[in-house]
């Protein structure tokens, strides 16, 4: 995952979190103008330590934010969680489901 990649997801989960660039800035004690500088500055670089802030403030796992297609964790998440207790039989079949659908 590239650095662009990275700011790309940060202002997916900050949008989705429904903060603004400000407040999100603020709420990782930031300068005001931080998160809107990452966000646009293809240079500007973050540390670890502030990702995780940044994932905290967005209440975002590392594991999703991760994922290699952010925008479908939840769902995929729930898939799976489902899937968990799923007899063998009735994992058989999703997979024969889904074979049939591609």
């Amino acid at each position: 995952m590239d650095n662009n990649e990275l700011i790309n997801r940060i202002g997916f989960i900050r949008n989705r979190a429904n903060l603004s660039a400000r407040k999100l800035s603020m709420e990782i004690g930031k300068n005001e103008c931080y998160i809107h500088r990452l966000e646009t500055s293809k240079t500007f670089a973050s540390t670890f330590e502030t990702l995780m802030d940044i994932l905290e403030a967005c209440n975002t796992t590392t594991e999703e934010f991760f994922y290699y297609n952010i925008s479908a964790y939840k769902q995929d998440e729930e898939i799976l969680k489902l899937l968990e207790t799923a007899s063998p039989e009735k994992k058989t079949a999703i997979i024969s489901l889904l074979k049939l659908k591609q």
